[in-house]
């Protein structure tokens, strides 16, 4: 099974200089376990690719089902310095709420099935 992050979490992010933060907050304490499992400082730097530089390291949030990813050289030098067109890493949260994640099992499925249905998207 193959979902997006999207359909677990809501997200945010924002830039610090040439770090950016992103914050996930999972819909629920399931879908958190299950992004937890999946989502490694490892696999989102792969998400970004070239465009994160640095490292990236995760902090866990558990009692508002929260992760929040620094991304250390992840602005091409920050707001004042880049040429990007997201200089301030205001949409990269987008970039990894649109990432597909594979998930396997009864377990996984149920709780991306119940989330859908209280969310509307089932």
């Amino acid at each position: 099974m193959t979902v997006r992050v999207w359909d677990l979490a809501h997200g945010r992010s924002g830039d610090k200089g040439d770090v950016c933060n992103v914050g996930l907050v999972a819909r629920d304490a399931d879908a958190f376990a299950l992004l937890r499992r999946v989502l490694t400082p490892e696999t989102v730097k792969a998400r970004f690719g070239p465009l994160v530089t640095g490292e990236v390291t995760r902090h866990e949030m558990a009692n508002i089902h929260a992760l929040n990813f620094v991304l250390h050289g992840g602005l091409d030098g920050g707001g004042t310095m880049s040429l990007r067109t997201d200089a301030l890493g205001k949409v990269m949260y987008a970039w990894l709420l649109r990432m597909e994640i594979d998930l396997s099992g009864p377990e996984p499925r149920a709780v991306v099935e119940d989330v859908a249905s209280r969310s509307g998207r089932g």
